[in-house]
């Protein structure tokens, strides 16, 4: 089924056109966007006027024509802030649906709040919990606090950057008294919810969804960093690191803005409002950093349209988004589920035997086990070369619920899982850190042993055990069977295990009956 959701905001309208799946995900066919601000005319005007409603007529007549180019087989459209406070909102909507059939669904703040925050924990691993999740729009500012488990708190407050802009902002650069009287506003605005029910629920995670925030996040980073970010979805970025952008803010014009690394030309003349209300978020809430969801309302209203909680919203472990993406990404990719859920297995028994050895915590331990069922994706490109195609696919599969540098690492531990060094000419693994560097080499170390004790993809071996034999480590397998590939290709893989760890790996072959071990079990999350 595939599926377009149209967002009628009031900076902008976005269209999302989805092909949906049977197990609750999507993968995205076509996305759209056009720069109206329709929100800053309401807030002057408190009206959209003739103009504004033919060219928000015109954008949705095109974003159809996609939608119908793509075969979407239902529309959803909503209309938020802009819409639902404008005198003549409701002739927009009638334009619309003359002109091209479409029916907007114009929502209130706590269902824009509700479908963001579906989002929100679909896209962005909520760990610790709860999250404070604040979408910034043009003409409002939603804010929720939940987990995994659902939305506890919901309040939309007049605070959109397109609103603080048109009433408070009226000189370039930004005076201090515009500025005084943005701070005053906001923090007296938010102040309500953040001292009472948000207090109460203590929330230990900020996440920030929508355009401007974004667009401050890659603006903050070029900053500190020198150079934008690779990707934004799970990127924490430091509120020091907004601190300085702030000061080189300070005197620039929109003009000046526009030509700053990572600033969305089409939000210069927000971007102070839009760090305005970040700022005060900071103060109000006492949390020090930012966690960025790419996902917000309109991937809210597909995955409520295809009902993606009969899937993605099992359980309240909110690591199980994790998983889930993983899995439904190797489905999409026509993975043989038997070898890679072997190879996760005798990875992760490798990596609990030599924990005095490789000093990685729990989140490497998962990286790996979810790396060995990513690892062999490629194949679904082509068989030669599937390393190189299963790396490009775990960048761009739209994994979720993981950093831009954990999926560096993914990327890495497919590339190198055959043969080869990881070397920084391979830009996944020349963007990581030099500790993420040794991370993802010992990761990739584990997951080709791993690989080559199922060469023949028979899941022969049942059980590994390390111990020592003189200076050397010795690998004890127990097998069913015949495991002379497996022995073959462990002396061929062993190598990179060798040079990075420093120490000699032998192996102890114990082969022994035939009886066949059913590896093909449901997940204990339940998401196999």
């Amino acid at each position: 089924m595939r599926l377009a959701a149209l967002d009628l905001g009031s900076n902008s309208f976005h269209l999302l056109v989805v092909e949906a799946r049977l197990d609750g995900s999507f993968v995205p066919l076509a996305r759209e966007r056009e720069m109206l601000r329709l929100g800053d005319r309401v807030a002057r005007d408190g009206e959209l006027g003739s103009e504004a409603i033919a060219a928000a007529v015109d954008v949705v007549r095109r974003m159809k024509a996609v939608a119908d180019a793509q075969r979407a087989d239902e529309v959803v459209a909503l209309g938020t802030a802009a819409l639902r406070e404008a005198r003549d909102g409701v002739e927009l909507a009638d334009r619309i649906r003359e002109a091209t059939g479409i029916e907007i669904e114009v929502v209130d703040g706590l269902r824009e709040a509700e479908l963001v925050f579906r989002a929100v924990r679909s896209s962005v691993l909520i760990e610790p919990a709860p999250a404070l999740a604040a979408d910034l729009g043009g003409g409002s500012l939603e804010l929720m606090v939940g987990d995994r488990s659902g939305l506890a708190f919901a309040a939309s407050l007049r605070l959109g950057v397109g609103r603080l802009t048109a009433e408070l902002v009226h000189t370039d650069p930004l005076s201090r008294r515009d500025l005084a009287r943005l701070h005053e506003r906001v923090a007296a605005e938010l102040a309500p919810a953040m001292r009472g029910e948000i207090a109460d629920l203590a929330p230990k995670l900020l996440v920030g969804s929508s355009g401007t925030f974004l667009s401050l996040a890659r603006m903050a980073i070029a900053e500190r960093d020198g150079q934008l970010p690779d990707a934004l979805n799970q990127l924490t970025v430091p509120s020091a690191a907004f601190e300085a952008l702030g000061r080189r803010l300070a005197g620039t014009t929109a003009d000046d803005r526009q030509r700053m690394p990572g600033c969305d030309v089409r939000r210069a003349e927000l971007v102070p409002a839009g760090l305005v209300v970040l700022e005060e978020l900071f103060a109000a809430s006492g949390l020090d950093e930012l966690t960025l969801s790419e996902w917000a309302l309109r991937e809210g209203a597909v995955l409520e349209a295809i009902g993606a909680h009969d899937r993605a919203e099992l359980g309240d472990d909110p690591r199980a988004l994790r998983r889930f993406s993983v899995l439904s990404l190797c489905r999409r990719c026509n993975w043989r589920p038997r070898h890679a859920r072997q190879v996760a297995a005798v990875a992760v028994e490798l990596f609990d035997a030599l924990s005095d050895r490789h000093g990685l915590g729990p989140d490497d331990r998962e990286l790996l086990e979810l790396g060995a069922l990513l690892h062999d994706i490629g194949e679904h490109v082509a068989r030669t070369g599937h390393d190189r195609h299963s790396a490009y696919l775990i960048e761009n599969g739209g994994l979720r619920g993981f950093s831009p540098d954990e999926i560096k690492i993914l990327s890495v531990l497919a590339r190198y899982h055959i043969r080869g060094t990881p070397k920084a000419s391979f830009g996944a693994f020349g963007g990581l850190s030099r500790p993420d560097r040794l991370r993802a080499t010992g990761l990739t170390a584990l997951l080709r042993l791993a690989d080559a004790l199922d060469a023949s993809h028979a899941a022969r071996v049942e059980h590994c055990e390390i111990g020592s034999a003189g200076d050397a480590l010795e690998l004890a397998v127990a097998a069913r069977g015949d495991a002379e590939l497996e022995q073959w290709m462990f002396w061929r893989k062993k190598d990179l295990f060798e040079r990075h760890f420093g120490v000699e790996l032998r192996l102890r072959l114990d082969e022994h009956g035939s009886h066949v071990i059913d590896l093909l079990h449901e997940d204990a999350s339940g998401l196999a």
